[in-house]
C-alpha cells in the first residue's frame, strides 16, 4: 500500500491557493518546532463569507497538502462554517494521512482558526474564546 493517497500527492504536487494576500481580513500562523513545519493562512472575508484564502507553508509534503486541502474546504463558505473545520475533515478529504503526519492537519485547522480569531479581533467582533487554540498553553502557535 502506498504511504500517501493520490489526493495527498495531487495537493502536494499542485497545491491550491498558494501565496500571500494584500490587506487580508485575518492572518493565522502556526509552527511546530518539533517537525519544523510553519503555516500561514490569509483570509479575505466579505459579508461573513470567506471570499478568498491563501497559504504559505514551509514543511513536508503532508503539511503542504493539508494546507491546500484546508483552504479548499473553507473557500466560499460562511465564517461560521469555516470555524467548525476539523483536522479530521482535512484528513478525510485527503483520503487519509500516515499516523505520524496527522499533526500536519491539526496545524492547518489551527492556522485557519487563528486567522478567524485575527479577523474577529481586528473588527471588534465578539466570539467564544473556547473555539480557538490557546496559544499560551500549547506553545506551538501564535497569531500575527
Amino acid at each position: 500500500m502506498a504511504l500517501y493517497s493520490e489526493k495527498v500527492m495531487d495537493h502536494f504536487r499542485n497545491p491550491r491557493n498558494v501565496g500571500s494576500m494584500e490587506n487580508p481580513s485575518g492572518v493565522g500562523e502556526v509552527g511546530n518546532a518539533k517537525c519544523g513545519d510553519i503555516m500561514r493562512i490569509y483570509l479575505k472575508i466579505e459579508n461573513d463569507i470567506i471570499e478568498d484564502v491563501k497559504f504559505e507553508t514551509f514543511g513536508c509534503g503532508s503539511a503542504i497538502a493539508s494546507s491546500s486541502m484546508a483552504t479548499e474546504l473553507i473557500k466560499g463558505k460562511p465564517v461560521s462554517e469555516a470555524l467548525t473545520l476539523t483536522n479530521q475533515a482535512v484528513v478525510e478529504a485527503l483520503d487519509g494521512l500516515p499516523a505520524q503526519k496527522v499533526h500536519c492537519s491539526v496545524l492547518a485547522e489551527e492556522a485557519i482558526k487563528l486567522a478567524l480569531k485575527d479577523y474577529y479581533d481586528k473588527n471588534g467582533i465578539e466570539y467564544d474564546h473556547s473555539q480557538f487554540p490557546c496559544c499560551e498553553s500549547c506553545g506551538h502557535c501564535h497569531a500575527h
